[in-house]
């Protein structure tokens, strides 16, 4: 499990290499990624729910 501190030095070297103006479209692009995948975790629950029914009621269509 990472400490505080250990926290606090990993902001302060990517601050040293990206720059703070960085952060905030990292932030940004992290957000997005995560809501793209929880979009597809989405759609794949849908299609296992569907193709399950499917095998459950045995029609293809």
């Amino acid at each position: 499990m990472i400490g505080s501190t250990e926290l606090i030095v990993i902001v302060i070297v990517i601050l040293v290499l990206f720059g703070a103006s960085a952060i905030p479209k990292f932030a940004r692009s992290l957000g997005e990624a995560k809501k793209e995948f929880s979009k597809a975790i989405k759609e794949s629950e849908l299609e296992a729910k569907a193709d399950s029914d499917k095998e459950k009621t045995g029609k293809d269509s």
